[in-house]
């Protein structure tokens, strides 16, 4: 459970494998091979054994690419990585190119060579991303080649880890809300509605959804590695690997599930001749619709039909969600008060501020584990959107400056996510007055009323006008959607300056994220949780109007608040937000922390 800093891993991971993926390159014909960050399963996070970026070069975040050729290689990262892919990647070795500007698919037009063939591993490609990067080839007349098994894979070796085995676990109905025979028919109910016979689940989260079971084959999230096939009856067959299935597992999925091995998918595809299969083209790798169509099924290609079902959280799952963020705010408010008091004197690093916060969510006794990594980043590493601390880029907040803190933490009954960005010593004006901008934005996107079939696209710019007014603006997100004791980022829903066809439906939790970065000096996120709320009626409206409540309850620092910028609605909205937060955590906490809440919380003056 515990967050590791030491990100350099190995240096030598590049100069090491890269000449043994060449040798098994060379062995199979290839003059180059794609190394994606994605595994088998589109998981955000990977286990060991699926980090095949990792091993191949150093680097450890949570997106990425490789290209490694017979006589160069590249590494794409986005801009959350800049600083910590110099740190791990041997730079002589890899060229560091762009990953959201042109990406890969840029470098097979312009860095390779009419007529080589470049292998990719089917399993690690979703059929979206593999047409763009064959559009590419295509222009610059390379043979993408499918190899199996892949030359990274052979280079690794029995060197490589086990693949995971965690338990499969029943995960009651006290928090799940819904009986999986339920979910099952209800979305088997949907995909007969969609003319389909059958659906390939190959995502972890609908997996564990659907079948109302939690597993421990990924960090950070509770998910089991494993494949379904789900029937329009809603009959399902569930592949996972025999050393996961605990005793209570196959009395709790019932009759009208069958338990099989991994081993037995590909004749199960075969099975599927004649049927019409609904699988995600996002979600699920090439490998399952080349599979089907070889086997003589139709395939349909469409969005995970448990996504937004799982989306929309039941009232079983929103009242978990209350409780989870109540009691991870006790934790967050003490570790608040030790900044605003103790630390205050001897300001602590980065890598100390992430161990003392988890150090009091342990002390919950709830905890399972971090729903990620800890973003700590203080004075400049705070300008860098999604920062994680290593031993080597730790830096100690300093008097005069900010520390923004993002985390979170998965409990049984909820996964939580939020950012509180705390003034160290006495701010500047400045800082006071952007921080107060931010702030107006997430007030603004909390107290939103919007009708049905609205999207997050339609609200992003509520959390950035009061920054555009003044010529700022952040780059990234507003909103991500949030797991049930699931992942910590979830689809379909968000909040975002990108179009979404998918509206935002009661039950959906949605992170309210706004911020700004100066680069080289400070950073300021504030985050909360919220839900959609059923649509109500608006007195002397004309039609229901659903809204948002907040889930997070942790003190916004009052020190980096200019009131002169609030109008008398924020100011109220501020006020009562302070006083649930007054309400609710502090009878949670120790009588010290709680007469500094006091304060903490305390009305905000005109």
């Amino acid at each position: 459970m515990r967050q590791t800093f030491d990100e350099s891993t190995d240096p030598s991971f590049g100069p090491k494998h890269v000449p043994l993926i060449r040798q098994a390159m060379a062995e199979q014909g290839l003059d180059g091979f794609l190394v994606p960050h994605e595994d088998e399963h589109q998981n955000e996070y990977l286990p060991a054994a699926n980090d095949r970026l990792a091993w191949a070069t150093g680097f450890t975040g949570s997106a990425g690419a490789a290209v490694i050729m017979k006589d160069k290689a590249a590494i794409f990262v986005d801009g959350r990585y800049t600083l910590q892919v110099r740190d791990q990647v041997d730079q002589n070795l890899f060229e560091i190119r762009d990953l959201v500007e042109g990406g890969v698919s840029a470098y097979l037009e312009s860095a390779t060579g009419r007529g080589q063939a470049i292998g990719y591993d089917p399993r690690l490609h979703s059929p979206d991303a593999l047409e763009r990067l064959k559009a590419a080839a295509a222009k610059a007349g390379v043979e993408l080649r499918p190899v199996s098994p892949n030359p990274l894979d052979k280079a690794w070796g029995q060197a490589r880890p086990p693949q995971p085995t965690a338990p499969v676990v029943p995960h009651p109905l006290d928090y799940a809300g819904e009986e999986s025979a339920s979910k099952r028919q209800r979305v088997g109910d949907g995909l007969a509605g969609r003319g389909a016979d059958a659906a390939v689940i190959t995502a972890p989260a609908s997996i564990a959804w659907l079948f109302n079971v939690r597993g421990g084959d990924v960090i950070r999230s509770p998910l089991p590695i494993g494949q379904a096939i789900l029937n329009a009856d809603g009959s399902a067959r569930l592949f996972l690997d025999p050393q996961k299935v605990t005793p209570e597992l196959p009395a709790w999925l019932g009759n009208q599930v069958r338990l099989e091995t991994p081993e037995d998918l590909p004749q199960a595809l075969t099975e599927l001749r004649g049927k019409r299969v609904l699988v995600d083209a996002a979600q699920s790798s090439a490998w399952y619709f080349e599979a089907l169509g070889g086997a003589g099924a139709e395939v349909l290609r469409g969005d995970d039909p448990c996504a937004l079902p799982r989306a929309c959280k039941n009232a079983v799952e929103i009242e978990g969600a209350r409780k989870a963020h109540a009691r991870d705010g006790a934790a967050l408010t003490r570790f608040l008060h030790w900044l605003a008091t103790d630390a205050q004197a001897s300001p602590p690093d980065e890598i100390e501020a992430v161990r003392r916060l988890e150090a009091f969510r342990e002390e919950t006794g709830a905890l399972k584990d971090l729903s990620f990594d800890t973003i700590a980043g203080a004075a400049s590493n705070g300008a860098i959107v999604h920062y994680r601390p290593t031993e080597r880029l730790n830096k100690r907040a300093e008097k005069g400056s900010l520390l923004l803190i993002d985390s979170g933490a998965q409990y049984l009954d909820g996964t939580t996510d939020v950012t509180r960005t705390v003034a160290i010593g006495e701010p500047t004006q400045e800082m006071r007055e952007r921080f107060t901008l931010v702030l107006k934005g997430n007030l603004a996107l909390a107290r939103v009323r919007f009708p049905a079939g609205t999207t997050g696209s339609a609200l992003d710019a509520l959390a950035r006008v009061a920054l555009w007014q003044h010529g700022l603006d952040y780059d990234h997100g507003t909103g991500h959607g949030v797991g049930s004791y699931l992942g910590v980022h979830e689809g379909p829903q968000r909040i975002s300056k990108a179009p979404s066809t998918v509206a935002l439906r009661p039950g959906m939790i949605v992170s309210n994220e706004p911020g700004y970065y100066k680069e080289g000096a400070y950073g300021i996120r504030i985050e909360n949780l919220q839900f959609v709320t059923e649509p109500e009626n608006i007195p002397g409206g004309e039609r229901p109007m659903m809204g948002f409540e907040t889930l997070t309850l942790a003190p916004i620092d009052r020190r980096l608040i200019d009131a002169s910028l609030l109008n008398e609605e924020e100011r109220a909205q501020l006020d009562a937000y302070h006083g649930r937060v007054l309400e609710v955590v502090g009878p949670q906490v120790p009588a010290d922390v709680r007469a500094w809440m006091a304060e903490a919380c305390a009305a905000i003056a005109p």
